[in-house]
């Protein structure tokens, strides 16, 4: 990023306050915007950076924090201002300075996890669509979670997939598994509640009073469940976590397959996001799904 006038006119504008930044930093991690600490004698800021078309994307992950930080559960960098020009969009939160050591209260986590799991609405989806990573996620909100899980997560992955050449058995055992989807939901309800969306090891830290601190959501209303698989498919959480978590919200039987199924969502994101090896990956998780059926 050259010209950062726009920007700093932006926060000037919005806070109320003059900024002029005296040193800008950029910051590594991030596979899909660019990322900087943005500095002068007495404020700092955390801005992101992408082509002017992804403000869309800005706007829901602001909404999204918003969508967490007005719970009063888990703390999240707060949005500050969004915006484009002709070159870019950009996202500008508040600069949170991190635990480098990744350390703090993990029964902490977990309860405030479990309350915001417990904000819940009437339906699942969203007020809106966002994206999970850079791929578009749909919330369009549906009273049946079966249908939307088959329709709005599954279904919309393969189909993407299909789009990118992966064809064969793939969707072959995704087509089976989208028809017996509500296999995985007999005997048991979930209830929309508020989920981060891309809950893994990246995207979850604590502040240097141990606090832990979510950010980069794919905010939807959604099975509980949902979340915790995901803190599973990458790991970096502990068995503390997992106890603490079920202490506060008991999990239902079912979730040791279950998860497998919400897991896949995201495999096969990756799979449409970078290839690779996730192909084979999708296709074990469908047909370990598919033997539970038989």
């Amino acid at each position: 990023m050259n010209d950062w006038t726009d920007i700093v006119k932006h926060i000037t504008d919005t806070t109320g306050q003059p900024f002029e930044p005296k040193k800008i930093t950029a910051i590594g991690g991030g596979c899909i915007n660019q990322a900087f600490c943005v500095a002068d004698d007495k404020r700092c800021f955390f801005v992101k950076i992408n082509h002017a078309d992804s403000l869309p994307m800005f706007e829901a992950e602001a909404a999204g924090l918003n969508e967490i930080g007005q719970t009063n559960t888990l703390r999240i960098p707060q949005p500050i201002c969004w915006n484009r020009n002709a070159h870019a969009a950009w996202l500008v939160l508040e600069y949170l300075d991190l635990n480098s050591r990744g350390t703090g209260n993990v029964n902490e986590l977990a309860a405030r996890l479990a309350a915001m799991h417990r904000v819940q609405m009437q339906q699942f989806g969203w007020i809106r669509d966002n994206t999970i990573g850079s791929t578009p996620q749909i919330n369009i909100q549906n009273s049946d979670w079966a249908s939307f899980w088959r329709t709005r997560r599954l279904g919309y992955q393969l189909k993407l997939a299909k789009q990118n050449g992966h064809h064969g058995t793939l969707q072959n055992l995704g087509a089976r598994l989208l028809e017996d989807c509500d296999y995985f939901f007999a005997g048991y309800t979930p209830v929309p509640s508020l989920l981060h969306g891309d809950l893994w090891s990246g995207n979850f830290s604590y502040d240097n009073a141990g606090r832990p601190v979510v950010f980069d959501p794919a905010v939807y209303y959604g099975d509980r469940e949902a979340d915790i698989a995901m803190t599973e498919l990458f790991g970096g959480f502990s068995g503390q976590f997992y106890s603490a978590y079920r202490h506060e919200y008991p999990l239902d039987s079912g979730y040791n397959i279950r998860k497998i199924l919400y897991n896949l969502y995201h495999i096969l994101n990756h799979l449409n996001l970078f290839g690779g090896g996730y192909r084979h990956q999708a296709e074990q998780m469908m047909g370990c799904l598919l033997a539970e059926i038989r």
